[in-house]
């Protein structure tokens, strides 16, 4: 009888995300038949025409949708589930990594995403004071921009005790920065010829939101998504310490007071850590370990491709520009210096380091 009433629970759940779910591949599916289409006509006219990737054109075609007729009721809830499909197409990318090299990649990486926290944090604290902004969404901006954009925010958020007002500032300046970079940095990437890993490396570091890192990558081509997603991935296992360094900051000027003890904080950077990050970690290991073979590694790729097309799909079909322009300049403002900031700070730390390590 029990069985019987939470399968008929179940079933109403399981249709409430279909249409949405439906709509995430409809989008994605239409990004890659716009990519194939126009690379077709190109050569079958002569013409040089762009050659566009799928993930810009389901970002776009998710963009369209939202801003113009807008996402039903009925569309909300699957749609809404784009991070899921974003962190299962991280996990399964770990398949695609032997431990050795995703150590020395996080390891030689670290070093550059240090610096470039420290250069974020300054600028973001110090330009938010010069245009009048509250220390707690300056400090929210800068722990977005230092490590994993929303995430960070909200995890950010509860430390520091910030209101709704300057979370909704903050995360709505991330968002749309992170669709900047997404649409700028491959353009500027290939003006200056750099190679994949060299791309993944500058994505990784410069970019924000670990949706917005993963599809700048993808943008520039598969191996640049692969070290794009493990030099982010590094960055967001640093969010608990980041978030607690706050946190104790601010429980010094009437915020919330950081737990205890060692036990307390040791919680705390549990709770806030990213547990993705640990199922990629744990792919690669049994790939390391030989667990799968080559046409289960593949497999895995292609299951991962598929995530990540709703992921992308989802993005678009979330972004609302008009909640954008509603935010104000000022936090805009203050986070696109820190991203430019950033961005040039980070890639010529990729340039440097790509002479001396030959990347």
């Amino acid at each position: 009888m029990t069985a019987a009433l939470e399968g008929r629970r179940a079933v109403p759940a399981v249709v409430r995300y279909l249409p949405g779910l439906l709509l995430l591949a409809a989008v994605g599916i239409a990004g890659t038949l716009a990519q194939n289409g126009i690379r077709s006509l190109g050569h079958a006219t002569g013409t040089a025409l762009p050659d566009i990737e799928y993930v810009l054109w389901a970002i776009v075609l998710g963009l369209l949708i939202r801003n113009t007729i807008g996402v039903p009721a009925l569309f909300r809830p699957g749609a809404g589930t784009y991070e899921f499909w974003l962190k299962t197409g991280i996990v399964l990318l770990g398949a695609r990594f032997v431990l050795g090299d995703l150590a020395k990649l996080g390891g030689f990486s670290l070093g550059l995403i240090l610096v470039d926290m420290a250069v974020a944090t300054t600028v973001i604290l110090v330009v938010g004071k010069a245009f009048g902004l509250g220390g707690k969404l300056s400090s929210l901006l800068a722990i977005g921009t230092s490590i994993c954009g929303v995430s960070a925010i909200i995890a950010g958020r509860g430390s520091i005790d910030a209101d709704d007002e300057d979370t909704g500032y903050a995360i709505a300046a991330i968002l749309a920065l992170g669709a900047v970079a997404l649409f700028t940095f491959p353009a500027i990437g290939h003006a200056l010829n750099l190679t994949d890993t060299e791309f993944g490396l500058w994505a990784g570091l410069a970019v924000d939101n670990t949706a917005e890192t993963t599809a700048t990558g993808a943008a520039y081509s598969p191996h640049a998504q692969d070290v794009a997603v493990a030099v982010k991935n590094t960055r967001n296992a640093l969010i608990g310490l980041v978030v607690l360094g706050y946190a104790a900051y601010w429980s010094t000027r009437g915020g919330k007071a950081v737990a205890s003890g060692v036990k307390g904080r040791a919680g705390f950077v549990w709770r806030t850590f990213p547990k993705f990050v640990l199922g990629f970690i744990a792919v690669s290991a049994l790939a390391t370990a030989h667990v799968f073979t080559k046409a289960e590694v593949a497999n895995l790729g292609n299951l991962s491709k598929w995530a990540f097309l709703l992921c992308f799909a989802g993005v678009g079909l979330n972004f609302d520009l008009r909640q954008m322009a509603r935010s104000g300049l000022r936090p805009l403002a203050v986070a696109a210096l820190g991203l430019v900031v950033v961005a040039v700070c980070s890639l010529g730390l990729v340039l440097v380091s790509s002479q001396w390590f030959s990347l």
